[in-house]
């Protein structure tokens, strides 16, 4: 079987379609569809199914799939093993991350890994959506969820809480809500899934509330949330590592504080592609995220 033509099968597979596989080879999809055609036509066998958007593997082709993935990981593997030799830790890992999580928290900690491992490239996007990992070309995707994708490995950061709050100068002009009612009848801030309406679950003890928000500015952007907390213009719903230090020391007032809130879920997920060979690189930045999501819970706590 030619190994080339294997890797190529691989790439469109996982490339979901030929236009993009062609982007990523840097070949033209008239060659990629030639190659594939040349392939296919010497197995005998149809391995993808082509419609208007996208194409799939057939039975046969997903257990192709399946060994080519094995056979460029081991490949990989041993070219890593052959090139560490003698040499500091190298390669890249592709990571998706929050944007509130990631540079409100996460930033320190990525700035800790590459002092600590400098011949490693991240290549870093802060984003909120939870896109597919094969398709999207991330290793790693860090998601606030409450109950992680089945066909994705999760590994667990840790709990995410929410607070309602505002600046002390709000408070002191307006007060605070004093009930979960109280949400609908104040500017609200917080953050929301384009075309879904927002609500927002209350836990008291096993009582569970559910209030539909109204916001009057939102973002996904939460340092943009944040400054406008802070600039008073209204009481805001966000994870509460957004004003940990603003909380203890009182420029900020939590609401409601007796009931535990939650929007887009209660577990901050670390997310990546089980079966896929995991670069060296790859694993020491898991879990070297996964120590300091520990280490972070142990000072909280």
């Amino acid at each position: 079987m030619d190994q080339n033509a294997l890797s190529l099968f691989v790439e469109i597979v996982e490339a979901g379609n030929l236009s993009e596989a062609a982007r990523r080879l840097r070949m033209s999809r008239a060659n990629v569809s030639h190659r594939l055609g040349q392939f296919e036509r010497g197995l005998g066998q149809q391995l993808l199914r082509r419609t208007t958007r996208r194409i799939e593997p057939t039975e046969i082709g997903l257990r192709l799939y399946t060994h080519g993935c094995a056979i460029r990981d081991e490949l990989q593997a041993a070219s890593e093993s052959v090139a560490s030799l003698g040499q500091s830790l190298q390669g890249r890992v592709r990571l998706s991350v929050p944007s509130g999580y990631g540079q409100l928290v996460m930033s320190d900690w990525l700035v800790d890994f590459k002092r600590a491992y400098p011949g490693i490239v991240l290549d870093v996007m802060f984003e909120n959506r939870v896109e597919d990992l094969m398709r999207e070309e991330v290793d790693i995707a860090i998601r606030v969820m409450s109950e992680p994708p089945q066909n994705l490995v999760a590994r667990d950061m840790g709990p995410v809480g929410y607070v309602a709050c505002a600046s002390s100068a709000w408070v002191r002009e307006h007060g605070l809500p004093a009930q979960l009612d109280d949400l609908r009848n104040v500017p609200l801030i917080t953050s929301a899934v384009h075309g879904r309406q927002l609500r927002v679950s209350a836990y008291l003890g096993q009582e569970r509330h559910e209030v539909l928000l109204e916001p009057t500015l939102i973002s996904e952007n939460f340092l943009f949330l944040r400054k406008a907390i802070l600039a008073s213009l209204g009481v805001g719903i966000v994870p509460d590592y957004v004003f940990e230090e603003e909380l203890r020391n009182g420029e900020v007032v939590a609401a409601l504080t007796e009931w535990r809130l939650s929007i887009f879920g209660t577990h901050m997920y670390m997310l990546y592609m089980p079966g896929r060979h995991r670069t060296r690189a790859a694993a020491t930045f898991i879990e070297f995220m996964l120590a300091k999501a520990t280490q972070s819970r142990d000072v909280a706590t």
